[in-house]
């Protein structure tokens, strides 16, 4: 099953085998517009039927639901969700930075929802930085409010997952590791969406080997699977979990295979394969 946004934010979207519905118009749930609430919902779990069963009634109707073009969805993360992200997972992207890996958990980084914007949206580059990359990501959205996670329950507390295109002032982060939040929080650094994919579509070993793809202007710059990070999904729900609770639509961002650097004019993706492609203009 898929989740997803109307591009004015107002409506959720629940998709099943290409067909999509209004989540309004489904009974019980008119008045649910937050990712978070839905997925927290302890009927979350049978939504899945309910709307399979509307799909079957609208294709024997000669209708299979609404046209949905995802190319300017709004963001699924809501606009109080915490945004987590595991810093410097992929050697690559730490060869990047001209840095060590972590050897004892990820880099790690809390940014605030401001920076959200919708897909297709324009990067906006801020005078404050001279080199701004951008950088793919898988995310995982939380289902259940949740602490101390152990490593291998990691999936009962995660709904699904979905991409991330997350930007960096890299300048500023060179000069001083410290400033990984200010260099992150800038208006318009963040997308997450276009869809958010239940968990249950991705069995571990098929998640593992899911590509991720940040590409600029039509290149692949960078390309990864889960499995080449140094801190497993497991390990990242576990170690964001720690002593701290996590709500219903909390987006962990589990790290980038590579960072690309972006100018005006230019155009940028993230990929993450069976999962949706951001893209995105820079102005």
């Amino acid at each position: 099953m898929r989740l997803a946004k109307s591009g004015n934010g107002q409506d959720v979207l629940v998709g099943i085998d290409g067909s999509w519905f209004r989540l309004r118009e489904i009974g019980g749930y008119e008045d649910v517009t937050r990712i978070g609430d839905l997925v927290g919902d302890p009927r979350f779990d049978d939504l899945e039927a309910q709307v399979r069963r509307r799909a079957a009634g609208s294709g024997a109707a000669g209708s299979g639901g609404i046209g949905v073009d995802l190319s300017d969805a709004a963001t699924v993360a809501d606009t109080d969700a915490g945004i987590w992200g595991a810093g410097l997972n992929y050697r690559r992207h730490s060869e990047d930075l001209e840095t060590e890996q972590p050897g004892r958990g990820p880099g790690s980084y809390l940014r605030p929802a401001s920076c959200l914007i919708g897909n297709g949206g324009t990067i906006q580059l801020p005078t404050q930085s001279e080199r701004v990359t951008a950088e793919a990501e898988l995310g995982l959205v939380i289902g259940t409010r949740c602490k101390d996670v152990p490593r291998d329950k990691w999936r009962s507390v995660v709904a699904g997952v979905t991409a991330v295109l997350d930007m960096t002032a890299e300048d500023a982060i060179r000069r001083n590791p410290r400033y990984i939040p200010w260099a992150k929080g800038f208006d318009t650094f963040c997308s997450i969406g276009p869809a958010l994919v239940t968990l249950d579509e991705f069995p571990d070993d098929r998640l593992d080997g899911v590509r991720i793809a940040t590409v600029r202007n039509g290149e692949t710059i960078a390309e990864a699977t889960p499995r080449d990070m140094k801190y497993d999904l497991g390990y990242l729900v576990e170690y964001f979990t720690m002593g701290r609770t996590l709500a219903p639509g909390t987006v962990i961002c589990t790290g980038t295979p590579g960072a690309v650097p972006i100018a005006p004019g230019d155009t940028v993706r993230a990929t993450v394969e069976g999962v949706g492609t951001l893209t995105h203009p820079v102005g």
